[in-house]
């Protein structure tokens, strides 16, 4: 039985890696918070829904535990050390530099949402930034586009209630062109899109976090 477990769980963290590379076969929905502290932007509260069947692997692995019980402990460790390795799958960018993290969560977990496995953690920013002035663009993307990362609705990002006035955010979704999507479409579970392409920023959203 621990070895189907483990079978679960390996399954689940390669859809987080760039050991399977292909079209969109995982989907998670995000939600995304802008953390602030004394007036300076300090990190993303964020919350990333998986697909059913993607999740089908994690409940299997957590059973009935109930919140809290430590199979869900050790479950969210495992794959946020994954995330962890891809620099938490996300890119933030000002005035044409890209912004560093901490190497570590604030902090991070797993639950389950019907029949949906959600992760939850704070990606700290490696230095407080300015607002006052400042436009900052952030994304968070599988380069390889085998898992398909994204917002269902624009209000999945959100200001905390101190910023609603003098900030503004926008969420970008961009349209590749055909060539792009018929490429996409084309790949196969053991084909490896061109890393020169990009694959997976070419469909990634962007928000605009700007300030006055």
């Amino acid at each position: 039985m621990q070895a189907v477990k483990q079978c679960a769980l390996g399954l689940f963290l390669a859809l987080l890696s760039f050991a399977t590379l292909a079209h969109p076969h995982s989907f998670i929905r995000l939600k995304t918070g802008v953390l602030v502290a004394n007036g300076q932007w300090t990190g993303l509260e964020m919350r990333w829904t998986m697909d059913e069947i993607t999740s089908a692997d994690l409940l299997y692995d957590a059973g009935d535990a109930k919140p809290g019980e430590e199979i869900w402990k050790k479950l969210a460790a495992e794959v946020m050390a994954n995330v962890l390795g891809q620099h938490y799958f996300t890119e933030v960018w000002h005035n044409g530099q890209k912004v560093k993290f901490m190497n570590r969560p604030l902090h991070y977990g797993m639950e389950r949402e019907g029949h949906q496995a959600v992760l939850i953690f704070a990606l700290p920013l490696a230095a407080p930034q300015p607002l006052s002035g400042q436009t900052y663009t952030f994304s968070t993307f599988d380069p390889t586009y085998y898992v398909d990362m994204s917002y269902e609705h624009d209000s999945d990002v959100t200001l905390p209630a101190e910023l609603r006035e003098k900030c503004k955010l926008r969420v970008h979704t961009p349209q590749p062109g055909d060539d792009v999507l018929d490429y996409a479409q084309s790949l196969d579970k053991a084909d490896a899109p061109e890393e020169s392409m990009e694959l997976g920023k070419q469909f990634a959203q962007t928000v605009t976090l700007q300030c006055q």
